[in-house]
């Protein structure tokens, strides 16, 4: 397991609510073509993410959403 959490629970939400409208969209025919290869690569790179509440790229650059009981970054 990863552990180095960097993602707080509204920004794993948010990741699910646009990986399940994404997923919506290619299922009704909305998005077609290579818009689907993106559109799911994108989706699988959220709901991985969101499980293990790690983002890579936010680790790149710095980024913490995640909050202590106190209310403090870590």
């Amino acid at each position: 397991m990863i552990k180095n959490k960097n993602m707080g629970s509204v920004d794993r939400i948010i990741r699910l609510i646009i990986a399940i409208v994404f997923l919506v969209l290619i299922m009704l025919g909305v998005i077609k073509g290579i818009g689907i290869i993106v559109t799911s690569i994108i989706s699988a790179f959220f709901i991985f993410t969101l499980i293990f509440s790690y983002c890579p790229l936010y680790a790149l650059v710095g980024i913490h959403t995640l909050r202590t009981k106190s209310g403090v970054d870590i």
